[in-house]
């Protein structure tokens, strides 16, 4: 999806964080803010899975929680609504797609264009989609890593911001070699966020400049 320009907000943001499962990004990402290294507060933790364990950890660490199950609405429109609503109440200036494992229809994210941040474990644009250390693994390549990019309607083709390159080892597993990645997501991710905030975010024809 093509964007001829675009230039990140300096200001204290408000963060929606998105996730489905543990949760180790969102963790990262508020233990960055509480370390003051991101000038931003998380107003709202999303979960499609009402028993996420990153959704419990959010509720320990006092933060607002809103599960919502898309099997209680009558379609994706009705349930993506729904949410939309609870972020705008909110006035949402982030949302981050921390392990959120349902794709964002094109409504959705022309709602919040260059407003939504996501974290990928592979060096976009290659291999996009799940499964993606069997991936690299099965395709031979020497390096893997993470990719935090800006989400738009194309699935895991948005503006790239942010990329850590990981070696991937002879011997090693989808489970070592995401453990690895992982390691690098949690730097990258704050950085990404807190680059956003800085308004040292540039988009250039879907390029991410950082000034």
């Amino acid at each position: 999806m093509s964007q001829e320009y675009f230039k990140s907000p300096k200001k204290k943001g408000k963060l929606a964080v998105f996730l489905s499962g543990r949760g180790s990004n969102f963790i990262a990402i508020h233990d960055a803010i509480l370390e003051g290294k991101i000038n931003a507060e998380i107003a709202l933790v999303f979960s499609d899975k009402t028993d996420a364990p990153g959704l419990k950890i959010a509720q320990q660490r006092k933060l607002d929680t809103l599960s919502l199950n898309p099997k209680d609405f009558n379609s994706k429109q009705e349930y993506e609504q729904e949410i939309i609503k609870e972020l705008k109440n909110r006035k949402i200036d982030l949302i981050c797609l921390a392990g959120y494992m349902r794709i964002l229809s094109p409504h959705f994210c022309r709602q919040f264009t260059n407003a939504i941040l996501n974290i990928h474990p592979a060096l976009l644009p290659a291999f996009p989609g799940l499964n993606v250390q069997r991936k690299a693994l099965e395709w031979g390549v020497r390096y893997s890593g993470a990719t935090v990019h800006f989400v738009t309607p194309d699935v895991d083709m948005g503006p790239i911001v942010l990329q850590a390159v990981v070696p991937v080892k002879q011997d090693d597993t989808e489970e070592t070699l995401s453990q690895r990645i992982l390691k690098e997501e949690h730097k990258i991710y704050p950085e990404a966020i807190k680059l956003y905030f800085e308004g040292r975010l540039e988009i250039r024809n879907r390029l991410v400049y950082i000034k």
